[in-house]
């Protein structure tokens, strides 16, 4: 079964779900903003994206802008970064068995059907 990292109030990650629905897969939706990801689930995801941390860190997040931005900071510091504050991390993600993929664009999930 896929699952769906989702934001409901993000358009890409709404997008994301109605993208899933029309391809009549069943798929779970995970809303990571009311259940944030352990930092061992985080890492998981890292390597199935085949990512960096900083990779999937959404940059322009007022949160990054006043907190990190410009820090020389370790993978570590930036993995406890994005699970301190769920917001940082870029959506959605789909997963699929040993893979995912960052729903930007929202054709990008067709790599995993």
């Amino acid at each position: 079964m896929m699952k769906i990292y989702h934001n409901p109030r993000c358009t890409k990650s709404r997008q994301g779900v109605a993208f899933l629905e029309e391809a009549k897969v069943d798929f779970e939706i995970i809303k990571y903003l009311e259940t944030p990801l352990k930092k061992e689930e985080l890492k998981d995801i890292l390597v199935k994206l085949n990512y960096t941390p900083i990779q999937l860190v959404r940059k322009t997040e007022a949160i990054w802008k006043e907190n990190f931005k410009g820090k020389e900071l370790s993978d570590e510091e930036i993995i406890e970064a994005m699970v301190s504050n769920p917001k940082l991390i870029e959506r959605p993600i789909i997963l699929k068995d040993n893979k995912a993929v960052v729903a930007r664009p929202t054709e990008k999930i067709s790599e995993l059907l």
